[in-house]
């Protein structure tokens, strides 16, 4: 910590798996959870909310701004892939290149939070490309179609 500095950061991360293959198993989704929420704090960030579905993950967090967001998102996907691979729950398991990021003000934090834990009763009705495609549009990014998703299906 740089003595002096003080910031209040929070940023919704979304990413998927590689092809949107749903291969992330209620039978191990809460140990990967939990081992994503130590690479988080092992970094001095804060976990506030994390969840997802079969295909992709929603991260909540305090990001701690001595490191980029860009640098915290290559370690957890970089190091959750390992982990899933040795503990042998998928072998051919891979993140999709690229990610989510939106920022959050502290006001909204229940409100996203709240969000990101009802994930599995949210995508009964809407698929990923639909929520996917509504953030970008509500935080007004602009985004090039063709470089959108890297589905299985092309």
């Amino acid at each position: 910590m740089i003595p002096g500095t003080y910031t209040q950061v929070y940023i919704h991360i979304i990413f998927a798996v590689k092809g949107r293959e749903s291969l992330i198993k209620q039978g191990w989704e809460e140990n990967l959870y939990q081992y994503i929420t130590g690479v988080v704090q092992a970094k001095d960030h804060k976990m506030i909310a994390i969840n997802g579905v079969q295909d992709h993950l929603h991260l909540l967090i305090g990001l701690n701004t001595h490191q980029s967001l860009s640098e915290l998102v290559r370690e957890v996907k970089k190091a959750s892939s390992v982990f899933i691979k040795e503990k042998g729950y998928s072998k051919r398991f891979y993140w999709q290149s690229g990610y989510g990021a939106f920022s959050c003000s502290r006001s909204a934090l229940e409100q996203v939070a709240t969000y990101i834990e009802r994930q599995k009763e949210h995508h009964k009705a809407k698929s990923f490309r639909e929520e996917y495609r509504a953030f970008l549009k509500k935080y007004e990014v602009n985004y090039d179609e063709r470089y959108l998703f890297e589905d299985i299906d092309g």
